[in-house]
């Protein structure tokens, strides 16, 4: 038997082979476009169903959307608090329900781990709280905030001050260290902040709220240099209100630093005006040669080291000031200038040099 070969000449393949081949290469296209549907759908799960928040769910959280906040940047703000678990289906779910329009700013309480209709509802309601805006200035003492509390978010100042004066750890455990304040005082751990306080809020919960932000600001502080000093964070945080009450520029902080540890480490008596200015009747800010003989603790005239407490609620700067002072032989420094700058001195010749300038200037 022949082989049957075409007109030029090459062997004939049989039609059988020829349909299997072709079924063979349709059994691959599928596959591949098999695989190719299953990655897109494990895709697409990752996009909208996996988790982009790991936050125990029914937290109440306080959040702000901002006036002209996209729906993207809305649900952004919504993971980033915990509230839903996926910005993609957020932006699906608002474009589904027709709320894209309709998604309001302003600052809300929600929850964390709500669903994608409640949040969505929540929002298009708009916030219901009325906030009062309370700034609380860098070196305040407790009877300023009291006072600047009662009248711009109608917290009585008595309730405030019974908590604020005596409540220390036991009143607020979960801040431990405020054990180490003067006779239970919260003075230099309430932190000099704007903040967004509700309607009806009561002193405790303006307390927490500062108290929370003090543990966060003082988280991202490093405590190294401090810890090699043998300083507690109570030393840095009274050292830190004593710096926030004397330096006026805040480019003397340092350098007030400085002083205040180089007289330490000397052993020579702070004598520091500010501690006298906070036991005086009013906080009044103009000494008497009969206010250095006050006897008090926080009188640095008469007695040795750092008082027993912070004077006031220092900032971030004069926190950072009191950890890592300038390095200096600085052991005086008198104001000589209308615009709060110091001249710093070594020595106590220089030093009335600096006061005779003083006088000069301020004609005291």
């Amino acid at each position: 038997m022949t082989e049957q070969r075409n007109p030029s000449g090459r062997r004939r393949r049989p039609a059988s082979s020829k349909r299997r081949g072709r079924v063979q290469v349709l059994l691959g296209c599928a596959g591949v476009l098999t695989l190719l549907a299953i990655a897109l759908l494990v895709g697409a799960w990752f996009v909208l169903y996996q988790s982009q928040a790991d936050v125990e769910a029914g937290q109440p959280v306080q959040l702000e959307v901002p006036t002209g906040a996209s729906t993207a940047a809305i649900a952004d703000i919504l993971v980033d608090s915990g509230v839903v678990s996926n910005a993609n289906m957020f932006r699906i779910q608002a474009r589904l329900a027709g709320a894209d329009a309709d998604l309001k700013a302003g600052v809300y309480e929600l929850t964390t781990g709500m669903s994608y209709d409640d949040a969505i509802a929540e929002l298009t309601a708009g916030p219901e709280i009325i906030y009062s805006t309370v700034t609380i200035p860098e070196g305040f003492v407790i009877e300023q905030i009291a006072e600047r509390l009662e009248e711009q978010a109608n917290i009585p100042a008595e309730e405030f001050l019974a908590l604020a004066k005596t409540g220390g750890a036991e009143e607020f455990p979960e801040h431990p260290y405020l054990a180490a304040g003067y006779l239970g005082s919260l003075e230099g751990y309430l932190f000099p902040k704007t903040y967004r306080i509700k309607e009806g809020a009561g002193a405790r919960e303006v307390i927490e709220m500062m108290l929370d932000q003090f543990d966060r600001e003082i988280a991202a502080v490093n405590m190294a240099p401090a810890s090699s000093r043998e300083m507690s964070l109570h030393e840095v945080i009274t050292l830190a209100s004593m710096i926030e009450r004397e330096a006026q520029v805040a480019a003397e902080q340092v350098l007030v630093s400085s002083v205040i540890h180089n007289r330490i480490e000397k052993g020579m008596r702070l004598e520091i005006d500010a501690t006298i200015e906070y036991i005086l009747p009013g906080n009044r800010f103009r000494l008497q040669n009969s206010d250095l003989r006050i006897d008090s603790p926080y009188n640095s005239y008469m007695y040795a080291g750092l008082p027993p407490g912070p004077i006031a609620s220092p900032g971030i700067g004069a926190i950072q000031a009191a950890v890592n002072p300038a390095e200096t032989d600085y052991i005086y420094y008198v104001l000589t200038d209308p615009d709060g700058s110091h001249t710093f001195t070594e020595t106590w010749e220089e030093f009335l040099t600096a006061k005779r300038k003083s006088k000069e200037v301020f004609g005291q």
